[in-house]
């Protein structure tokens, strides 16, 4: 399995990291998992190109999380592409259709198979996927791939969701902020550390860094090691990890 970060970034631009959006391949199955704004573009850089992208599963509805998602649709479309399948959380037909709504000329172009899935096991593009309801603002859901990838969505740090990832080779764990930033939805450094303590996780990336994490990722790796001895580092776009 290999996983591409294409975007590690936040709902405020630092330049260096565009928003969230991950690649899962596996064989010939490829899967996006969210689609914010700049993924269209590292979908290109990387290699892996929209025309391979015929499935999206979203954790949730943010603007960071899905601002591309109706681009890709154009992108496709005007590639000769003919079917999108986008699966969510409960009320993702209704923003497709909202946003169908605004940009009429785009209905109809591509065969749309929308899908909502709730916490508990399902599959799509190929992919076997648990899904888990994580702490935010929204309805969001953290994805894991058998013992092999977790994505936790946005999410503050809490037991149940490092529980969730329990004896996975690799952990892609929201960390937005520094410790000194008062935050709600989001974990701090040292919030997450604590949760982790004790667990059995491979390797943990670190994403949906805010621009005051800029400058501050050695105190951040400390903050989470005077709690959580296990390997953890900073995500960064474009980077691809492959996990046997």
């Amino acid at each position: 399995m290999r996983v591409t970060f294409l975007g590690t970034g936040s709902a405020m631009p630092t330049g260096e990291r565009f928003q969230t959006g991950i690649v899962v391949q596996e064989d010939e199955h490829t899967l996006l998992i969210d689609c914010g704004s700049g993924v269209l573009h590292r979908l290109q850089q990387s290699g892996i190109g929209y025309e391979e992208i015929s499935s999206v599963l979203l954790t949730h509805h943010h603007l960071d999380h899905v601002a591309d998602l109706l681009p890709l649709m154009k992108a496709r479309w005007l590639a000769g592409e003919e079917t999108l399948e986008i699966v969510g959380p409960q009320g993702t037909k209704a923003m497709i259709d909202g946003l169908l709504e605004v940009h009429e000329y785009m209905q109809d172009k591509l065969e749309l198979q929308v899908r909502e899935v709730v916490a508990g096991d399902f599959d799509v593009a190929g992919f076997d996927v648990s899904a888990y309801e994580t702490r935010h603002s929204l309805p969001c859901l953290a994805y894991r791939f058998d013992d092999r990838f977790t994505f936790s969505g946005d999410s503050e740090a809490f037991a149940g969701l490092v529980n969730f990832a329990e004896e996975c080779a690799i952990l892609l764990h929201d960390c937005s902020f520094p410790d000194d930033v008062d935050v709600s939805n989001h974990p701090t450094p040292e919030k997450l550390g604590a949760e982790l303590a004790g667990s059995d996780i491979g390797r943990v990336y670190l994403t949906h860094l805010y621009p005051h994490t800029e400058g501050r990722h050695e105190e951040m790796l400390e903050s989470i090691s005077a709690e959580y001895d296990g390997d953890v580092r900073f995500a960064k776009d474009l980077q691809t990890v492959t996990i046997t």
